[in-house]
């Protein structure tokens, strides 16, 4: 259900159900939450890319699993807190860039994934549906603090209260994504970024990260305090020294991740 591999310090991961459009049973989202957990603690992995097999992302939760949880009595199974809450939460604090390459259809919880990760590549024939609404349910996975950082929050009260799909084009003139190429294009483009961020300087990057998401939900005496903390641990890394140098000396840095 999913396939993972180690190219270039960058970790790929594939969900793998393309008959099912990468619908998300619990047995994926176990999974999926253990490639992320291997992706986060392997020293040798500097970035992570995320995608899905055939023609689909992720058409999100799965949902024969979820109405026979439903006949059983069992409701959501308490998937959101055990599942789809720790997923997006590993996605967005990772201290890793993590690239999402957009081959298709990311419906639900499948567009929220995609929302969690730092860069969106995403193929023209891409679709997002924020159809959480049209089945009676609220936004989960992320989505209502994702995709507000996005778009602005009115435009994402549009989106999640309305529900209609967005193709390629509108997402990318939204800013819901962050490049669009042709299909064909979609996965390489996405390595490409990956091996690109893999070989940058990842302190600085996770760093990055913190800042974003503190500064989204904090005033600015303290997100000012947070830059000057995250500046200090930066400004004694290797990689901040070897930038200095190359700078100096006129040379292209190489960046070993420490």
């Amino acid at each position: 259900m999913i396939r993972y591999d180690v190219t270039d310090a960058v970790a790929a991961i594939t969900l793998d159900r393309p008959d099912a459009m990468n619908s998300l049973t619990a047995e994926l989202k176990s999974a999926l939450l253990d490639a992320l957990r291997r992706a986060a603690g392997e020293p040798q992995v500097r970035a992570v890319l995320l995608t899905g097999s055939g023609r689909a992302f992720c058409a999100g939760q799965d949902l024969r699993e979820h109405a026979a949880n439903l006949e059983a009595g069992r409701g959501l199974a308490d998937t959101v807190r055990r599942h789809y809450n720790p997923i997006v939460e590993l996605i967005t604090t990772m201290p890793k860039p993590v690239v999402a390459a957009v081959n298709g259809v990311a419906a639900g919880a499948g567009a929220s994934l995609a929302f969690a990760c730092d860069l969106r590549i995403a193929s023209e024939r891409a679709k997002f549906a924020l159809a959480f609404t049209g089945i009676g349910l609220a936004p989960d996975s992320g989505a209502s603090w994702t995709l507000q950082r996005l778009v602005g929050p009115g435009r994402a009260a549009e989106l999640l209260l309305l529900g209609e799909p967005l193709d390629a084009a509108r997402a990318l003139e939204l800013g819901v994504v962050t490049r669009v190429v042709p299909a064909d294009d979609v996965l390489k483009t996405a390595r490409e970024l990956a091996v690109r961020l893999a070989q940058g300087p990842t302190l600085a990057y996770a760093a990055t990260k913190r800042a974003l998401a503190y500064a989204a939900t904090h005033a600015l005496p303290d997100a000012l305090a947070l830059e000057a903390d995250l500046q200090d641990e930066c400004a004694a890394t290797r990689d901040h020294l070897e930038a200095t140098r190359a700078f100096l000396a006129k040379e292209r840095p190489v960046f070993g991740g420490r």
